[in-house]
This record gives structure tokens, sequence and C-alpha cells, in this order.
């Protein structure tokens, strides 16, 4: 089997990771695509190892910086702050997804676009926010039917739609109805009033009496044994436990109510059990899967022979998300390259959400960040600069500027089905870039360049900077620095799909050189020379900001 090379890793690690870099780029392009896909499968390292709060309020008079290391603790206890709390947590996530090339923190994302909660939205507090992210860990390499029998049970789900309001006398068919509208076998084509084609609305109130009486437990003191995260409970007193019996959609089947708590989770396994028996649930996934990492759109071929065979795929290996995964991320449709239809290029289609975008640049420009990885020791922690300096950054400037411009609040979405990108028809990705977005996204860069916020608050710190002629200089990005062709190639080929063609080298080149061919080459060693880097660095932070900000750039 051939190696990736540059183009095909580059591909590769766009789509399966949230970053690359340089020296990741070179080692990528010289294994296979499945030694690759394999490579980026394996458990990541967990920097960052646990939250911490660098600013507590301590109302309560209790230390609360590592709030989150005691499971048995009450979040009541800990009431202060819970907003920049969740942001923290989101950082956290971030931060260690930002440390190395690895699946797992895709795939993380994957499963929170497909089993949504909003964190600021109703989804409980920061604790709550934590265990769920945690859940998601543990099985983004895991079953997601057995994920969808334990999420029903997370705080943070039970809150966000409701189902701790669900009792027997007083049912609440919220969780329900997205448990099968968008988190499982979906509605598909309508069949009639209150009659879908995968389910119908009596389903749906059969549905929500299976999970009648699950309660939240804020206390987190009941723990899941075999994930050890702390999860909600069953109230068998609320529960109803009448005999469930479901349409001719699910072939009239009859689920037994159950009285006890262990006859009531077997239960809900047996419904669940139910739900993914059906061929529809499998092809489901897939197409959010291939949606996700491969196209918005796909025509019926795509849907025989891509579709379809993941599908059975997942059923045979007991809904293993990470198996389809690599099958389909090491598969020759992945790579474009089993049919010479040149309209449907999967290279490059995507455009990039706004986590891509920030992560990507971070890292191909090699952008220091402060370092806010500590353990968890016993309060009271003093903080250094460094680690103050990190929540500056993220809370103050991606947070509160970037993000929200740019048409994201990381694991916020404004909608119950998720973000736009991950599910509006017929714009799907393309929601990322609009006229609403575009300024954030065109100002990340110039906001880098000059260290201060450009978005939203002109010449506020950022807590980071990119160096445009140190880079250049120092880099093994360069071949060439003083020769502008050779480095707008060398630059092109490093954040582009594809490379490009002479009137774009021609035009990114007009920048260094200003009508006068030999401008760039006299002014690059009168700086090696002198040291005096003004002239170079105009030009420089100008060419960058270009080709950052062109459109082959917004791709992936």
């Amino acid at each position: 089997m051939a190696v990736l090379g540059p183009r095909k890793a580059k591909h590769l690690l766009r789509r399966s990771c949230f970053h690359y870099n340089k020296i990741t780029l070179d080692y990528f392009a010289t294994l296979t695509p499945t030694q690759a896909v394999e490579e980026l499968a394996q458990e990541p390292t967990l920097f960052w190892e646990q939250p911490y709060d660098w600013k507590p309020n301590n109302a309560t008079g209790i230390a609360d910086d590592f709030w989150l290391n005691d499971p048995f603790t009450s979040a009541d206890d800990f009431p202060d702050g819970q907003f920049r709390k969740r942001a923290i947590v989101s950082a956290w996530w971030w931060y260690n997804s930002l440390k190395q090339n690895c699946l797992k923190h895709k795939l993380i994302f994957f499963l929170h676009t497909t089993f949504t909660v909003s964190k600021d939205n109703g989804a409980g507090l920061s604790s709550h926010f934590y265990d769920h992210l945690r859940l998601l860990d543990v099985y983004a390499y895991g079953s997601l039917k057995t994920l969808a029998q334990k999420i029903s049970f997370d705080n943070s789900m039970l809150l966000f739609l409701d189902n701790t309001t669900n009792n027997k006398n007083n049912p609440n068919e919220n969780y329900a109805r997205e448990f099968l509208e968008l988190f499982t076998i979906l509605k598909g084509p309508q069949a009639g009033v209150g009659n879908y084609t995968n389910y119908t609305e009596e389903d749906i109130q059969e549905t929500a009496k299976i999970f009648s009486g699950i309660k939240i437990n804020p206390l987190r003191n009941t723990v899941d044994p075999e994930t050890g995260i702390p999860t909600g409970y069953i109230n068998t007193s609320q529960h109803n436990t009448d005999s469930k019996t479901f349409s001719s959609a699910f072939s009239n089947t009859t689920i037994a109510g159950g009285t006890t708590a262990e006859d009531i989770q077997t239960e809900l396994e047996t419904y669940v059990d139910m739900v993914f028996s059906q061929p529809e649930t499998a092809k489901a996934y897939c197409r959010k899967l291939y949606r996700f990492f491969v196209k918005s759109e796909w025509n019926q071929e795509v849907e025989d022979d891509i579709i379809a065979p993941l599908a059975n795929q997942l059923i045979a290996s007991n809904f293993s998300l990470l198996d389809i995964t690599k099958t389909l991320l090491s598969s020759q449709h992945f790579f474009d390259e089993d049919d010479s239809n040149s309209s449907d290029e999967i290279v490059g289609s995507i455009i990039k959400n706004p986590i891509q975008l920030l992560s990507e640049m971070i890292q191909l420009l090699n952008i220091s960040l402060p370092n806010p990885e500590a353990s968890y020791t016993p309060s009271p922690v003093s903080y250094n600069d460094d680690q103050i300096n990190f929540f500056k950054f993220y809370y103050n400037f991606c947070y509160f500027a970037y993000f929200p411009g740019a048409g994201i609040n990381p694991f916020s979405p404004d909608s119950v089905a998720g973000y736009p990108g991950n599910y509006q028809s017929p714009s799907f990705d393309r929601s990322w870039f609009s006229s609403n977005t575009i300024i954030s996204r065109y100002k990340l860069i110039e906001s880098f360049i000059s260290g201060k916020n450009k978005i939203n608050a002109p010449n506020t710190n950022i807590w980071a900077q990119f160096d445009a002629v140190d880079y250049v200089e120092n880099s093994d990005i360069f071949t060439l620095p003083s020769d502008a062709n050779t480095l707008v190639n060398d630059l092109a080929e490093l954040l582009y799909c594809e490379s490009i063609d002479e009137d774009r080298i021609q035009y990114f080149m007009s920048v260094l050189n200003d009508l006068n061919p030999t401008y760039w080459n006299t002014a690059w060693f009168q700086y090696l020379q002198t040291g005096n880097d003004v002239q170079v660095r105009i030009r420089l932070e100008a060419l960058f900001n270009k080709m950052l900000n062109a459109a082959e750039f917004q791709l992936m």
C-alpha cells in the first residue's frame, strides 16, 4: 500500500484532528493510510489533567479552585462563577485537543453534535458539564449503543431535555422525542399526521414511559461502576411500571415495566436494544459520520456503496464508533481515489468550523500559548503568570471575542439539533462562513500578528503573538526565504488543501515584491546584514494576512 504523501496526509490530519504542523505533516506523509489511522486512533495523553478555576470567588469560604476533584462533592457547594467554570472546562478540553494529533478529540466533538446538550443553556452546573464531557470521552472509542443507555442517566442531559421532571403521573416527552428524532433512528420521511417512517407519536409516548423516574443527582454520589462517572438515579416510585407497547415500526414490541431499580435498568436496556436493532439507526449514525468527516452531500451511489456497508459493519461491531471511523478514514473513497469523477471532490470540500480554524492557525504558525498545565494539589494553590495568562487568552479573547463573532459557543449550540453547520440543509458547513462571521474569521490572524484583540476590543492584549519574521527565518518550512516564489510556494503547500496555480502565486508574490521582482530578495538580505526588520516585517505580515484569509485556507 502506497504512503500518503503530503497532500493526502494534510487531508487526513485536517479531517481527523483539529490541527497539524509541518513536523506532523512530514511524518504522516511517510505512512500508509492504515498505519496513519491506527496511529491517530491511539489513546491521547491528558497533558492538563484537570480543570481549575484561576479566579475562584470563594463566597462560601471554601477554596474551589480544583472544584471538580472530588466526585462526591455537591456542585451546590460551589455556586459562584458557574458560567466561568463551564468555560474553563471547555478550555481544558480544547487545550488537550491542541497538544497532540488524536482522532479521539474529533470523535468527542462528533458525539457532542450527535447527543447534544448546551452547557450554558439548561445543562446544569459546571460539574454536570465536566461529567458529560468525560462520558463522551469514554465512549468516543466505544459503543454508540452503550452510550445511548448511559447518556440517559447523564445529569446534564437529564436537565437539558427535562427528563428529570418526567414522572409516571406527569409525563414529559421532551427527551423521548429527541432520543428518537435526533439522537438515534431519526424520523425518516413523513408518513402521515403523527406518523413518521421510523416511528410514530405513540412510540414517543411509550418511550417517555420507559425514561420516567430517572432523576438528576446534584450531589454526584451516584457513580456508574463501569465508567466511574457520577450519574443520575432511578426513583422507582415515579417510574411508570406498565408494559410499553410500540408500533409496527418496532414490530409491535411490548416491553414489560420494571418495579425495582434493577428491573427498570433492564427495561431501558431492552428498549435501547429494540431501537438499535432497526437498520435505520445504524444508517442514521453513518450518514452523520459521513457528513462530519467527508462531505455534507452525497448521491445514491455513495449511499449504496459507502453508507450501507458502514452501517452493516456498525451493527456487526456492536456499534463501535471507532471501528467504522477507521474504515472510513482509511478508504479510497475518503481520499477521493475510488472514481474519476472530477465534480465530487472530497479534498477541500468542507468549510472549517471556528474551532478548526483557530486550532490550525495556532499550530501551523507555531504560536506559543501560555501554559495552563497543573495537576491537583491541596488548596490554597498559587498560580503563576503563565497559568493566569492562558485564561486571559482563552476566556477574554477566544471565548468572548473570536468564538461569538465566528458563530459558535463551544459546547453550547443554540438548538438541541446542534450547530447549523452540522445539520442545517442545504447550507451545512457553509453556515460557518457568512456576512455575520467573516469579520471575526478575518480578524483572527490580524489579532495574532499584533498580539491585540482586533475583533471587538482593539488594543487589548490577547497574551499570544505571531512573529512573522522569526517564523520565516527560523522554521524549517521555508527552503529559500530570500526567494519570493519559493517562500509563497512553501507556505501554500503547508496551508492549503491543494497546490495553487501560477496566477495565485503571482498574486501573493506581489505582496512581497510590490511590482519590483527583486525587491524582496534585496530586502531580505539587507535584514540579515543589518538586523533591521522593519521592511521585511511589513511585507511578511501583509503576506500572512492575505494567505490565511484567502479562500483556500477556509477549506479543509
